[in-house]
């Protein structure tokens, strides 16, 4: 029989092998902020960032309805929101608030 010790290194094992192996873009997921990423964050995102981070805002706006990884909205909205944040007034603006109104004043 296992000891309390030995039981609780091998769970602390497998799930640190977990979160660092093979899990994909899980880790992202989970610490992504997805709509309230600021602009100036988004815009020095990786393009797969990006994606996750779009992916997860529209996912916050679909109340929790993923997108299929076939839908245009996620390419459409990573284009709307590039546009938008590089024309922010305000860098920290979030992605989620981003708009023509915040490249005159700022948010």
């Amino acid at each position: 029989m296992m000891s309390r010790t030995t039981t609780s290194l091998c769970v602390f094992a497998l799930a640190t092998a977990f979160f660092v192996g093979g899990c994909g873009d899980e880790p992202e997921k989970l610490v992504n902020k997805g709509g309230d990423t600021p602009c100036n964050e988004f815009t020095a995102q990786d393009p797969d960032k990006q994606r996750i981070t779009v992916t997860k805002f529209l996912e916050q706006e679909r109340g929790g309805e993923a997108p299929s990884t076939q839908d245009q909205t996620v390419d459409a909205s990573i284009a709307a929101i590039k546009l938008m944040c590089t024309a922010q007034a305000n860098p920290d603006t979030p992605i989620k608030k981003a708009d023509l109104t915040g490249i005159l004043v700022p948010k």
